[in-house]
C-alpha cells in the first residue's frame, strides 16, 4: 500500500473553499476580491490579546512586507506558512518523491491539494509555537493573566490560537480570491501590504509616522525649516541623496518599476495557427520573466526562516559559538547567520560611511553570498514554479495541442510542439529567474521608498502588471463570449 492510499481518506477530507460552478461575472469577481481585501487589512489591525505589545519584538522585520504579516496582529504569520509549505512541496515534487501526477490525474490534483493545505497547519504550528513560547518575540501581558486567572502559560496558548486561526484564514482567504475572484490571494496581500509602506514613505507625516515622508521632507527642505548643509559638499549631498531626503531611494524605486515593467514587455512570440479554423491565428508568449517573480518569494522566504533559526537558537541558548553566529539587539553581527543575512539597505554595506562596524572584508563576503543566493535560488526557484505550475514544455504543448491550435510549418502532434517550446523555456526561465534574483538584491542595496524590501518592490510591481493584464483579459472576455469558448 502506498502512502497516497494511507493519507487520502485524509487529505480528501480537508476543508476547501467550493469552486464556482458555472461562469463568475467580472463584476462580482471584483466584489469578491475587494471585501477578501477588505477582510486582510481588517486583521492586520485587529492585536492579539493577550500579548504585552511593549515587549513585543519584529520577528520577520523587513521581510513582513514579502510576507503580508501584521505584526502583533492576528494575522501575525501572513503568508509565510503557506509559502513554507509550497518550498518543501517543491522540493519533494522536483525530487519525483510524491508519486503524484498533478496534469492529467484527478485524484492526484486533489491529494496534491489536500497535501498543501496539511502542510499549512503543520507549518503554522512550527512557526508560531516557538514564537510564542520559545523566542520571547510575543510576551505574554501579566496583567491580562492575572484578570483572567489562567496565569502567563494560558495566555501564552490563547496567542497560539489566535495566531492559528489567523493562519488559517489567510489560507481560506487566499483560496476564495483564487476561485471566485480576480488574480492570486497571495499576490494581493503582497501588493496591499507594500503599497501600504509605499505611501507611507511617500506621503506620511510625523503625526501619522515616525520619520516623514520624502514629499513632506522637501517641502521642509524648501521652507527653511530642515537643514540640509552646503548642498555641493560632502554633508549637504548625503543629506539629499542618503540621509533624509532619500533622493537615491526614490530613483531606486521608479528605476526598479520602469525595469520590470520593461522585462514584462520582453518576449519571443511563438506563431500559432488553429486547425479547424481557417485564419483563426495568434501567438504564445514566453517572456523574458517566464516564471514571474512569485519565485522570489519562496528564496527570501528561506532566507527569513534561515534568520528566524538564528534568533530562536540565540535566545534559548542564550549565545552562539562565534563561528555560528553573535547577536546584537536581536540583529546577527557576526558568524555564518551574519553572512547568510541578507543585504537589506545602503548602511548594511557601504562601510566608508562607518555605519556598519564590520570590516570591509566581511562586508564583501556577505555581499557576494546574498548575491549567490539570489542568482542561483531564483534561477532554481524559478525552474521548479514552472514545472509545478504546469508551464513547463511538456505541459504547455499539451495545453495548446487540446485548443486545437498548432505551430504552422510543423505537423499537429504534441511531442513537436514540445520540441519547439525546449528550445525556448528552459532558458528564458533560468535567465529570468536569475535576473530577477539580481534586481532584487541591488534594490535593496541602494534602497527604497519606505524601506520596502527590493523583493517586495519587484513582486508588486511584477503582480500589480499581470493582474492589469488579467482584469484586460477579464473584460475582453465579457465583451466577447464567444472567445470564452474558444479559451476555455
Amino acid at each position: 500500500m502506498s502512502w497516497k492510499d494511507t493519507a487520502e481518506p485524509l487529505l480528501v477530507r480537508m476543508p476547501a473553499v467550493q469552486r464556482p460552478e458555472g461562469h463568475v461575472p467580472f463584476k462580482r469577481k471584483l466584489l469578491w476580491t475587494g471585501g477578501v481585501l477588505m477582510l486582510y487589512f481588517f486583521l492586520t489591525n485587529v492585536k492579539l490579546f493577550g500579548l504585552d505589545i511593549d515587549a513585543s519584538q519584529d520577528v520577520f522585520g523587513r521581510f513582513g512586507s514579502i510576507l503580508a504579516s501584521g505584526q502583533g496582529s492576528i494575522l501575525q504569520l501572513g503568508i509565510g506558512p503557506i509559502v513554507t509549505a509550497s518550498i518543501v512541496l517543491q522540493l519533494l515534487g522536483g525530487a519525483n518523491l510524491l508519486g503524484l501526477n498533478t496534469q492529467d490525474d484527478p485524484r492526484d490534483q486533489i491529494l496534491y491539494q489536500g497535501l498543501q493545505k496539511l502542510l499549512v497547519l503543520v507549518m503554522i504550528c512550527l512557526t508560531g509555537l516557538p514564537m510564542v513560547f520559545a523566542g520571547g518575540f510575543l510576551p505574554a501581558d501579566t496583567a491580562v493573566a492575572q484578570s483572567l486567572g489562567i496565569g502567563t502559560t494560558g495566555v501564552q496558548w490563547l496567542i497560539f490560537a489566535q495566531i492559528f486561526v489567523g493562519g488559517v484564514l489567510i489560507l481560506f482567504m487566499d483560496e476564495v480570491i483564487s476561485k471566485w475572484g480576480v488574480g492570486s490571494g497571495i499576490g494581493l496581500f503582497i501588493v496591499a501590504g507594500v503599497s501600504q509602506r509605499l505611501l507611507g514613505g511617500l506621503l506620511s507625516t510625523p503625526f501619522i509616522g515616525g520619520q516623514s515622508g520624502i514629499l513632506h521632507t522637501w517641502y521642509l527642505f524648501a521652507v527653511g525649516q530642515e537643514p540640509i548643509g552646503p548642498v555641493l559638499g560632502v554633508a549637504g549631498l548625503q543629506t539629499i541623496f542618503m540621509g533624509q531626503g532619500r533622493l537615491l531611494a526614490l530613483v531606486t524605486t521608479i528605476l526598479i518599476f520602469s525595469v520590470v515593467v520593461y522585462a514584462e514587455s520582453v518576449r519571443v512570440e511563438i506563431p500559432l495557427s488553429n486547425a479547424r479554423v481557417k485564419g483563426a491565428r495568434g501567438r504564445f508568449p514566453v517572456k523574458l520573466i517566464y516564471a514571474s517573480v512569485l519565485p522570489m518569494i519562496l528564496v527570501r522566504a528561506l532566507q527569513a526562516n534561515i534568520q528566524f533559526l538564528g534568533r530562536i537558537l540565540q535566545s534559548q541558548l542564550g549565545s552562539l559559538p562565534a563561528w555560528l553566529g553573535t547577536y546584537d539587539n536581536g540583529q546577527a553581527t557576526g558568524g555564518l547567520f551574519y553572512y547568510l543575512a541578507p543585504i537589506q539597505s545602503p548602511g548594511d554595506w557601504m562601510w566608508w560611511l562607518e555605519t556598519t562596524g564590520q570590516p570591509a572584508w566581511q562586508i564583501l563576503i556577505r555581499v557576494g553570498i546574498d548575491l549567490t543566493f539570489m542568482l542561483v535560488g531564483g534561477a532554481i526557484f524559478a525552474v521548479f514554479w514552472v514545472e509545478t505550475t504546469d508551464m513547463g514544455p511538456e505541459a504547455t504543448a499539451k495545453q495548446i495541442h487540446n485548443s486545437g491550435m498548432q505551430i504552422p510549418g510543423f505537423r499537429q502532434n504534441v511531442g513537436v510542439i514540445e520540441k519547439v517550446l525546449e528550445r525556448y523555456i528552459p532558458q528564458v526561465t533560468v535567465i529570468g529567474g536569475a535576473l530577477v534574483g539580481l534586481l532584487a538584491v541591488m534594490a535593496n542595496m541602494l534602497g527604497t521608498i519606505g524601506g520596502v524590501s527590493g523583493t517586495g518592490l519587484l513582486l508588486t510591481v511584477s503582480i500589480t502588471y499581470k493582474l492589469y493584464e488579467e482584469i484586460a483579459e477579464e473584460q475582453l472576455m465579457e465583451m466577447h463570449p464567444m472567445m470564452r469558448q474558444m479559451f476555455g
